[in-house]
Order: C-alpha cells, then sequence, then structure tokens
C-alpha cells in the first residue's frame, strides 16, 4: 500500500512536470483579405507551420472583407490575453489605431500581406508588390510585341498591394511608349464589382489587347466579360496570386481561361515561422519579402504538377498530424488511467512506458514533417528555375526558325534562279532540260517546306494574322485542282468536283486557304492508289459552306484521327513527311473561325471536311485586307520557264552602260548576279554594309541593289542613309532579302526603298524590276524635254528639291563672275565634280555646265528687255568672258543675234 502511494505521487509529479514542459503560446490571427480561397490557403499554410510546435495555440478570427468588423474581432483577440497578434489586413488605413495600440501594449505584431500606414508593428511578412506590377508590366511588354492597349484593374484604392501593385506596372510600362494603358478600374477585391465596372468600360476599346486584373477572381471575371461582350476575341488576361487547387489561377491558366498569372505568395508558413521565432527570442527579420514569377503556358502545366504534389503532401501532413493528435488522445487517456489505478505499480510503469514511446513517436513524425517542409521548398525553388529555363528554351526555339529559314532562303535563290536562266536558254537538249525541271521541282518543294517552317513559327509566336477577301469558292477551288489534273489523268484516279452550287462568294485569306486545300489533295495522292477516286464536294447550309476532300486510299485508324491534327504527329503506315501539314490546316481554319474534321476506316478511305461561315461579319476590321493590296500581294512567282530568251536592251558601249552597286555578302549569290546582269549594266560589288555605302557615295551610281542582313551595317541602315544623304537621295534602291513576313516588308518601305524583293528571286523579274526602275526615271527626265535644264522639278522628293533650289540659287548669285566653274560650285554644295554631275543629270537631264549657261541665257533675256543696257554690259553682266562669246552662244540657241532678238520682242 505504501509503494503505491509512492508511486502515485512519483506518477503525479512527472505528470506535472510534462505539462509544463515548455511555455504554452497563444497567437491571435485576424484575417480579412483576399478572396476565400486566398484566405483558405493562408490559413493552411499557417496550420501547418504551427503543427511543429506542440506548444502553440492559434485563435482565428475572418471578417471576411469588412474592416469595420476586423477593428472588432482584434479588440476581442486583445482582451482573451494572446501574446502575439498575427493581422492579415484589407485595408490599411482603418486598422493602423488598432495595430499600433496593440504594439503600445507590448504585444508583438507581425503584418501579412497588406501594410499599415505606420512602422509601429513588429514584423512585416508579404509579397513585393511593387515587383509583381513591374513583372507583369514587363511580361505584358514582351506577350504583345512591345505594342498593344491594356485595361487595370485595382484592388481597393486604400490597401497597400493595389497602390503598389498599379505603380509597378506604371513604372514598368514609363519607359515603353509603345504599350498604352487606356483604363484603370476599381474591382475592390471582388469578381462581381469587377465585372460590373468592365462591363461599362470593355465597349469603349474594341481593340483591346489585355486585361491586368490584381487578384484571380477579378481575373476570372474579366474572362467571363470579354466572353460576353467580344466573344469572337481572345483577349488576353493576366491575374495574380497563383493559388493551386482545383478553383485557383494555377488551374485557370492550365484551362487557358486566362493567359497567365503573377505568383504572390500568401505567406501563411512564413508568417507563422516569424511568429514563432519572436515568442521563442530567436533571431527575425523585420521586412520579410517573398519573390514572384510569371506563370503562363509554357510553364503552368510543369508548376501545377508540382502544386498538386504539394497538395498531396499537405494532405499526407494532415493525416499525420491526425494520427500525433490520436497519440495524444491515446497518453492523455492512459494519463487518467494513472491516476485512477494509483495502487497498481506496474500497470503505472507500463502506463508510463506508452507515454514515453508515443512521445517518442511525436519526435519521430515532427522529424519526417520537418523534412518533408524542407523538400517542398526545394521543389518550389525547382519549379522557378524550370519556368525560366521553359522561356529559354522557347526563345531559343523561336530564333532557330528564324534563322534557319533565313539560311534556306539563300542557297535555294542560288539553286532556282541559275536554273530558271538555263531553262530560258534555247541550246540545251531535252535531256538536260528535263533533269533541269527535276532539279527546280524539287527545289521549289524544298521552298514549300521552308514555308511551312516559317508558317509553324509565326503560329508559335502568334504574328500570323488573316488578309480576307470576297472569293468565289467554286472558282477558287476548280483553279487550285488544275496542277493535280495531270497527275490524276496519269494514274489513272478519277478526280472531279461534285457540287450543285455554280457561284458563291465567301470571305477568306487565299493565301491560307490555298495551302489547306493543297495539304488536304496533296495527302489524298499520297494515299489513293491508281485507279482509285478522289472526290471534292461542295454545299452551302444557312449560315455556313463546306467541302469535303474524299477518297478510297488506305483510310485512317481510329488513332490516326486522334492525332492527325496534332504536331509532327506520323500514322504508323503513313507515308514519311514533316507532320506540319494537317496542323497548319487546321490553326489556318481556326483563324478563319471555321472547323476542320477528319472522319474514315481503315482501308475504306478517308473524308476530311472543312466549314466556313458566311459573311464577314466574324472578322476583325484589321483582318481585312485592302484590295488594291491584295492584287500586288506576291511579287515574285516561280513558274516554268519555256525556252524563250529574254529582251535586252541594246546597250554598245561599256561607259554608256548604267551604274549598278551591288551589295551582298555571300560570294556565290554576288557572284551569280554579276554574271546576271554584267551586259547590261556596270556592277560595281560590295560584300559588306559599310563598304557598299562608300562605293555609292563615291559613284552616285544609277541603282544599288541591297541584301538586308549585313555584316557592319544592315541593308535598312544604308538605305535610310542614302535616302537623307543630298547626294545620293534620288538613286532608286531595291532591297534584296530572305526576311519575307509582312512586317518585315513593310519595315523595307519605311526606310524609302523602291523595291522589296524576296529570296528566293527569279533573275528575270529582277532584271524587268531594274529595267522598270530606270526607265520610270527617264520618262520623268523626258518631260522636260522642251524645256531649259531645271525649269521644273515635278516627281522630286522633298530633299531632291531642296537640292535642285540650293544648287540654283548658288548659281545664280554668281551669274555674273566669269570665273564660276563646277568644281567651285561643288566645293560649295560639299561634293565632288563626278557626284555633282551624275546628280544634276539624274534630277535634271544635263550637267552643271549645261544648267549654268542656260541660266546665264534667261538672265541675258530679261536685260535685253532694257534698252538702256547694251549688248556688252549684259554680257558682263551674266559671266560671259567676251560680248562676241555671248552673241555667238546666244545665236546658237535661240537662232539669231542679241540685237536682232531685242528688236523682235521690243
Amino acid at each position: 500500500m505504501r509503494l503505491a502511494l509512492i508511486a502515485f505521487l512519483l506518477l503525479t509529479l512527472f505528470a506535472g512536470c510534462a505539462e509544463k514542459q515548455g511555455d504554452e503560446y497563444v497567437i491571435g490571427f485576424s484575417q480579412c483579405t483576399g478572396d476565400d480561397e486566398w484566405r483558405r490557403a493562408m490559413l493552411d499554410g499557417m496550420q501547418r507551420e504551427l503543427a511543429f510546435h506542440n506548444n502553440a495555440k492559434l485563435l482565428f478570427k475572418d471578417a471576411h472583407a469588412n474592416s469595420a468588423v476586423q477593428v472588432k474581432q482584434i479588440e476581442e483577440l486583445l482582451k482573451s490575453g494572446i501574446q502575439l497578434l498575427i493581422v492579415s489586413p484589407n485595408e490599411s488605413d482603418p486598422l493602423t489605431p488598432v495595430i499600433e495600440k496593440a504594439y503600445k501594449q507590448g504585444i508583438p505584431v507581425v503584418v501579412v500581406d497588406r501594410r499599415t500606414s505606420s512602422p509601429y508593428y513588429t514584423a512585416y511578412v508579404g509579397g513585393d508588390n511593387y515587383q509583381v506590377g513591374k513583372t507583369v508590366g514587363e511580361y505584358a511588354n514582351t506577350l504583345l510585341g512591345g505594342k498593344g492597349k491594356m485595361i487595370e484593374i485595382t484592388g481597393l484604392p486604400r490597401s497597400s498591394p493595389a497602390s503598389d501593385r498599379h505603380r509597378g506596372l506604371v513604372d514598368a510600362l514609363a519607359s515603353r511608349p509603345g504599350m498604352q494603358r487606356v483604363a484603370t478600374l476599381n474591382g475592390q477585391w471582388e469578381k462581381d464589382i469587377a465585372k460590373k465596372e468592365l462591363r461599362k468600360a470593355l465597349p469603349h476599346f474594341p481593340d483591346l489587347d489585355l486585361i491586368f486584373a490584381q487578384n484571380e477572381v477579378m481575373a476570372m471575371g474579366a474572362r467571363e466579360v470579354c466572353n460576353e461582350i467580344f466573344p469572337e476575341r481572345k483577349i488576353r488576361v493576366i491575374g495574380v496570386d497563383g493559388l493551386p487547387g482545383q478553383f485557383g489561377d494555377i488551374q485557370m491558366v492550365f484551362d487557358g481561361h486566362i493567359t497567365a498569372t503573377a505568383l504572390y505568395p500568401t505567406g501563411g508558413e512564413e508568417a507563422a515561422r516569424v511568429a514563432m521565432n519572436i515568442l521563442q527570442k530567436q533571431p527575425y527579420q523585420k521586412e520579410n519579402l517573398l519573390q514572384t514569377a510569371i506563370i503562363d503556358s509554357s510553364n503552368v502545366r510543369m508548376i501545377k504538377m508540382q502544386t498538386d504534389k504539394m497538395i498531396s503532401q499537405q494532405n499526407d501532413i494532415e493525416r499525420q498530424q491526425a494520427r500525433i493528435d490520436e497519440q495524444l488522445e491515446i497518453y492523455h487517456t492512459q494519463r487518467g488511467l494513472l491516476y485512477v489505478m494509483t495502487g497498481l505499480f506496474i500497470v503505472s510503469i507500463i502506463l508510463g512506458s506508452v507515454a514515453l514511446y508515443s512521445l517518442i513517436e511525436n519526435k519521430k513524425i515532427n522529424k519526417e514533417l520537418n523534412s518533408k517542409n524542407t523538400e517542398i521548398l526545394i521543389q518550389r525553388n525547382r519549379i522557378q528555375d524550370i519556368a525560366e529555363k521553359a522561356q529559354e528554351a522557347t526563345e531559343s526555339k523561336f530564333r532557330f526558325f528564324t534563322n534557319i529559314s533565313h539560311e534556306f532562303r539563300t542557297p535555294l535563290t542560288l539553286i532556282l534562279a541559275p536554273v530558271e536562266e538555263l531553262l530560258r536558254q534555247k541550246n540545251e537538249s531535252p535531256a538536260v532540260k528535263k533533269n533541269l525541271s527535276l532539279v527546280q521541282k524539287n527545289a521549289k518543294r524544298l521552298l514549300w517546306l521552308v514555308n511551312q517552317l516559317m508558317d509553324f513559327r509565326k503560329i508559335e509566336s502568334g504574328k500570323i494574322r488573316l488578309q480576307v477577301t470576297q472569293n468565289d469558292i467554286v472558282a477558287f477551288i476548280s483553279e487550285l485542282m488544275l496542277p493535280f489534273e495531270q497527275v490524276a489523268k496519269k494514274r489513272r484516279i478519277d478526280f472531279r468536283l461534285i457540287t450543285t452550287i455554280n457561284r458563291l462568294n465567301v470571305w477568306f485569306d487565299r493565301d491560307m486557304m490555298d495551302k489547306v486545300l493543297f495539304n488536304l489533295l496533296s495527302n489524298a495522292f499520297k494515299f489513293t492508289a491508281d485507279w482509285g477516286h478522289i472526290y471534292i464536294h461542295i454545299s452551302q447550309a444557312a449560315d455556313e459552306v463546306s467541302f469535303k476532300v474524299q477518297d478510297n486510299g488506305s483510310g485512317l485508324s481510329e488513332a490516326d484521327m486522334a492525332g492527325a491534327f496534332e504536331m509532327f504527329y506520323q500514322g504508323k503506315n503513313s507515308i514519311k513527311g514533316t507532320g506540319l501539314g494537317l496542323p497548319l490546316s487546321r490553326e489556318f481554319v481556326e483563324l478563319h473561325q471555321g472547323t476542320i474534321s477528319a472522319d474514315g476506316k481503315k482501308g475504306e478511305g478517308a473524308t476530311f471536311t472543312v466549314t466556313l461561315p458566311l459573311g464577314n461579319a466574324h472578322f476583325q476590321p484589321e483582318d481585312i485586307a485592302d484590295p488594291a493590296a491584295h492584287t500586288m500581294e506576291k511579287s515574285v512567282v516561280w513558274t516554268d520557264t519555256g525556252a524563250g530568251t529574254p529582251t535586252q536592251t541594246d546597250l554598245t558601249e561599256r561607259k554608256d552602260l548604267p551604274t549598278v552597286v551591288v551589295i551582298e555578302d555571300n560570294e556565290d549569290l554576288l557572284g551569280f548576279m554579276t554574271g546576271l546582269l554584267q551586259n547590261q549594266y556596270e556592277i560595281i560589288t560590295a560584300t559588306d554594309g559599310k563598304a557598299g555605302l562608300d562605293q555609292c557615295f563615291d559613284t552616285v551610281p544609277d541603282l544599288v541593289i541591297c541584301d538586308v542582313m549585313l555584316p557592319g551595317m544592315d541593308g535598312l541602315q544604308i538605305t535610310s542613309t542614302l535616302k537623307a544623304d543630298m547626294r545620293t537621295s534620288h538613286i532608286p534602291v531595291i532591297l534584296l532579302t530572305a526576311k519575307n513576313t509582312a512586317e518585315q516588308q513593310v519595315e523595307g518601305m519605311q526606310v524609302r526603298a523602291d523595291m522589296y524583293v524576296t529570296k528566293p528571286f527569279s533573275p528575270q523579274f529582277l532584271q524587268e524590276s531594274m529595267r522598270s526602275l530606270l526607265t520610270n526615271r527617264q520618262l520623268l527626265l523626258s518631260t522636260q524635254v522642251g524645256r531649259n535644264i531645271g525649269d521644273t522639278d515635278t516627281g522630286l522628293s522633298r530633299l531632291d528639291k531642296k537640292f535642285v533650289n540650293e544648287l540654283r540659287a548658288l548659281i545664280v548669285s554668281r551669274l555674273d563672275d566669269p570665273t564660276l566653274t563646277v568644281e567651285s560650285i561643288g566645293k560649295e554644295m560639299g561634293l565632288s565634280r563626278v557626284q555633282l554631275f551624275r546628280k544634276t543629270k539624274a534630277l535634271l537631264g544635263g550637267g552643271t555646265n549645261d544648267l549654268i549657261l542656260n541660266l546665264r541665257l534667261e538672265k541675258a533675256c530679261a536685260l535685253l528687255r532694257n534698252p538702256d543696257l547694251t549688248v556688252a554690259e549684259i554680257a558682263d553682266q551674266t559671266g560671259f568672258t567676251s560680248q562676241s562669246y555671248f552673241s555667238t552662244v546666244f545665236k546658237t540657241r535661240f537662232g539669231v543675234s542679241p540685237k536682232d532678238w531685242r528688236l523682235v520682242k521690243s
């Protein structure tokens, strides 16, 4: 009995010590910010961190975005005896007084997510909202290529995240004039309010490119409004938060509802960690800023996988915490039994052992939780590194497609151009012509593949644009069938168009639909055996037109139909190809708001159906092509060359040939062009931009042919320099380049190039273009026939008119100087004698001496009307060295002497 009493006293003392091992910390947490998902994520993170501290108790109160309610709740927490206060305010100003009150009472205060209006707090944990706004601005600039219009939807104006994110966005766009922030709306962090404000503003901006919403719920609201008002447009939407889970914005990016989101950690774990360091007198930082990153289609898949894994691990942690709670419950139950079974010493020892075992297990579980939390942090850092590497890889891929296509075009020029020249010659044998035609055909095939790569690159970068016109779909398809009819006839394939429609106007981009139908017909002929059939059906519904390409070839399996329109997909039994044709066709059709589908069975043929809506109301205004521009949309078309020879201008003497400067860094292409043009022109060559520009200034040629991509100085800089210099502003410039996009051609025209010819080019087209430019220049000068040199400057540029006016003024000011020479005039004009002569002849149709003589005779005629002046005085005032020389020149020009001219005119 005595032994049992002693054991009871020992156990009671042990239990009391166990209760007091470590102080209990009571933490109050008042939350008011964000939407439900955001608040839940912050609370989960805080509870996850505090799970590592058994002696920490969290008192949680949620004000649901009501600042007045939150102030009352904080007052209640302060009265409940908390040792530390964590506050996540919705607005700064209303919460500042009560937070200052708690701080001055000696209670540490950790502010999370939003700052207060005073420095009276212990620590701050939250994202760098300024950096979030700046990162979104920089990303939007990259996404839109430095030019576009956007709307910003902010949170509460008095909350620090809203103002900081707005300020970061403004600073990011300040150095980018092409990015326009056309409106800033106050969404107050609420979806319904953001939708209401956006419905009012969005109809005023039909050409809007992007919307930036400062949290995930406003971003989703913005997407819903965009779908309501502009369902045909895909306005990009960027949000902020980066929350995981089924309803988070990572899932929205993954599902394509929004374009991107800026990662903004909730800070729950970090706030709890800082709070425990403060309570345990451990070192801590007052300002704890969390990093941000952009999540978009390039990295969302991997980030979603990681966040899903994090959620799964969090569930595991919660299950393990439940297990801990069960063990603790067992421990408490066993401790109660110890109090009851005071007389049973052996039972007491067993219960004590169980309690000790529970403590050991608890430590093991805590250690495992710490290890998993560390693993989560490491994985989060890896996600950010992977996102950055994925972005770099995407940019490298785009650069590769651009560069490799340009590299292909120059050698293709050196194949197609010489082959065309050889085919135009009559002295080749039929066998040679047949082989040359084969080379030409396969070179064109290679060019077609290069163009497909370029189309794929444009689609990947989002830069491909429609240029639709109204066309007769029946005539269009009939025309495209012509190249295939010879193949069908040779292979005995029944190839026909089946329709009851004689004519139907449809709006579409001819170039894109040409590629779509070409791909479908090419596949049909590939997989249809000889003596088979290929039919094209055209039908019209109420508001759409459909055309089908049907064959009885090898057909499609279920796997083929599922993957036919995927990039680089090739069926197991298909003929080898790039795997780009059908995916590109689908992209082109969907750009027209149409659909394309595949149907068929293995061994029974295949049917591809394209459906396009009628009318043009579903297109944007910029998608409608200018009819005049449409007729010139293809400057060079490669055709099979006949046996004829080109017509050339008879030029008898080399010194009378027009001078042409050719600037090209590819030695082979430069040699080919020199051989092509040397019988018609005096050719001067250069292999880099600086040397070519010097040649132009030295020789003042009649025409310049220049590549765009050159070492030292590119062709655009050369053209701009020539057109801005008085010596060379009149010279026609042809840009010859592999850069063939519409934007690049516009850039060439903006520097005032006279023509923009893309590689590979037709030699005959280049020759005729050069002849046309020079002939037009001569026609301009021929309008001055019968007039004195310089009488008119019609058709001249502003810089050339300035040159002519300055030249005339200089000569007129010194007409009475008999020593006036071309050299002295050129010196004053800043030109050499040769440069001045070539410039004057090119602009006015004659040399500088002719202009001086004409101006002197014009002045002499005016002076002869004055009877008080003698002929000798007039000769002296017009710069003639003697009266006899003046009379000789005057009679030569007008057929009468000065005296007789005076009598006739008096």
